[in-house]
């Protein structure tokens, strides 16, 4: 059962990577989805940055791996599972700009969405008919 649940929490971590970098583009359908992606976004860029801060993820599947007899994940999920594997190690600074300037179009867009949406809401003045 612990392996099932540690592959689990690997297909959990991996949406919540997607959601990362694409849950900006899902808020111009749901805006409100925006709320709960800025928070995705910021926690992110902590676990990332600050070393001191465990990813609850990858601590969820260590636990699921020593209850296999295993080990905690070698250099943590991302150093196991995406570095080298999926992305070459190269390529990590071009990766990280590119998540970067998709981040701004997706806000960039989300903030014209909401331009719009606002002004439509605004209903227009209705002309003054002249006196006859």
């Amino acid at each position: 059962m612990a392996g099932f649940l540690a592959d689990v929490t690997v297909v959990v971590h991996f949406a919540a990577l997607i959601y990362a970098g694409i849950g900006g583009f899902l808020a111009w359908r749901w805006p409100r989805g925006v709320y709960v992606h800025l928070i995705w976004v910021f926690w992110a860029i902590l676990i990332n940055t600050i070393p001191t801060i465990a990813c609850p993820l990858t601590t969820l599947e260590d636990f699921f791996r020593e209850q296999q007899g295993l080990g905690p994940l070698p250099g943590g999920f991302n150093e196991y599972y995406i570095y080298d594997e999926i992305i070459p190690r190269s390529w990590l600074p071009a990766v990280g700009v590119v998540a970067i300037v998709l981040t701004i179009i997706a806000y960039a867009g989300i903030y014209v969405r909401w331009r719009n949406r606002r002004a439509a809401s605004v209903e227009p003045a209705q002309p003054v008919q002249p006196a006859q």
